[in-house]
């Protein structure tokens, strides 16, 4: 799929103006080349979103010129408007990270029944492969899992572990399990109320946007993802 946009040269506290014309700022990093400022169109940026998520490959066509990107981190204020996309560029033959989501396919009979629950504890892993190896979901069976007790762990996803390798959980870290309904009672929690939400938009502190620089170091120009640069953006 295809996401079009354009080069940016509003930053700081101009891109407000740009929001209210339906345009979302973004930023491209990674690769062999320096960061690049962004923007497109909301409605085109939510819509290919919607399809793609975080880990499917997108074609990024900027005045013409094409690559291939995932969408790594996208940002909202607290009454959920969207603000900030993050894009990183995907070079053939290197590893990439990206977060996959674990679907459930299939019922278990002792659900069904009503004799047990399915406890979700992972609805997403974070994982590091070759563009080519990257899944767009892991989607898990609960056909099988006919007993109490029964779950699935890390190390069950149904991926080629050999070549897609799952950041920050341990093998036998339970993904989900079926439970007695009894074990899954959870406190309710209170709903935030829509004045309390609007207090905490007010509350946000905001910082001027990062200006992209014209020349970067060359550890800059290559940011791992746990360390990749971000525009700081201001809320109103």
């Amino acid at each position: 799929m295809e996401l079009k946009a354009q080069k940016r040269v509003i930053q700081g506290k101009k891109v407000a103006k740009l929001r209210r014309q339906g345009k979302i700022p973004a930023i491209l990093y990674g690769g062999k080349e320096n960061p690049k400022a962004l923007t497109f169109a909301k409605e085109e940026f939510e819509r290919v979103y919607q399809e793609a998520g975080e880990s499917t490959l997108v074609d990024l066509n900027v005045e013409g010129k094409k690559e291939k990107v995932l969408i790594t981190d996208v940002q909202h204020d607290p009454l959920g408007k969207l603000l900030h996309v993050d894009l990183q560029r995907v070079e053939a033959g290197e590893k990439l990270t990206a977060t996959v989501a674990v679907k459930v396919v299939g019922e278990s009979p002792i659900v069904k029944s009503g004799e047990g629950i399915l406890l979700t504890l992972l609805d997403e892993v974070e994982i590091e492969c070759l563009p080519q190896d990257l899944p767009s979901e892991i989607n898990v069976d609960l056909s099988f899992l006919t007993e109490i007790g029964r779950g699935i762990t890390v190390k069950d996803l149904p991926i080629d572990q050999t070549k897609i390798k799952i950041l920050g959980h341990e093998p036998e870290e339970l993904v989900l399990k079926i439970d007695y309904p009894q074990m899954a009672e959870e406190e309710e929690v209170a709903p935030v109320t829509e004045e309390e939400a609007v207090a905490a938009v007010e509350a946000v502190e905001e910082k001027p946007e990062e200006e992209v620089p014209e020349e970067l170091t060359e550890k800059e120009k290559k940011p791992s993802p746990e360390e990749k640069p971000k525009e700081e953006e201001k809320t109103k």
